[in-house]
C-alpha cells in the first residue's frame, strides 16, 4: 500500500475565507464545464463575476499571479 503524504504547499495555516471559497468554486464550475485551456479558464472566471484582488478583470498574468501568491 501506497503511504500517504502531503506536500508542503498542500497544508494550510489558515481556513480558506469568502474570497478564497468563491474562487475555488469559479474555478471548479469552469473546469467541470470543459474549459481546460488557460484562456477558456481566464474568460470564465472572469464570467463568473469573481474578481481579481484590486478588481478589473482577470488576464493570464494575474491568474497566474494569483495561484502563486495562493500557493496552488
Amino acid at each position: 500500500m501506497a503511504e500517504l503524504y502531503r506536500q508542503c504547499w498542500q497544508v494550510g495555516t489558515a481556513s480558506p475565507g469568502e474570497y478564497e471559497k468563491k474562487l475555488a468554486d469559479a474555478l471548479e464550475a469552469a473546469v467541470s464545464a470543459g474549459y481546460h485551456a488557460l484562456d477558456a479558464v481566464v474568460a470564465a472566471l472572469n464570467a463568473s463575476g469573481v474578481a481579481p484582488p484590486g478588481g478589473g478583470a482577470w488576464t493570464a498574468e494575474s491568474f497566474a499571479a494569483e495561484l502563486r501568491r495562493l500557493g496552488a
